[in-house]
């Protein structure tokens, strides 16, 4: 799975944070919830309009985003 296909940034919304596409809820706060100890179950629940995929992609583009810093 590519996480791209799932989040995009736009600078009009959320400030350019990455988000859910067609969203305003943002990667952040989905991995704040998962930091939490909420399951993907809980979040989904939470917010009806996401799926196991989204959060897979939300994980996925948080841990590239770490790869990437660390690199620099």
């Amino acid at each position: 799975m590519n996480w791209r296909d799932r989040i995009d940034c736009d600078p009009d919304v959320l400030v350019g944070k990455p988000r859910m596409k067609g969203t305003r809820i943002s990667v952040g706060l989905v991995l704040e919830w998962l930091r939490d100890g909420n399951s993907f179950e809980d979040v989904i629940e939470s917010y009806p309009r996401l799926t196991r995929e989204d959060l897979e992609a939300a994980v996925a583009c948080a841990a590239e985003m770490l790869y990437q810093a660390r690199s620099l």
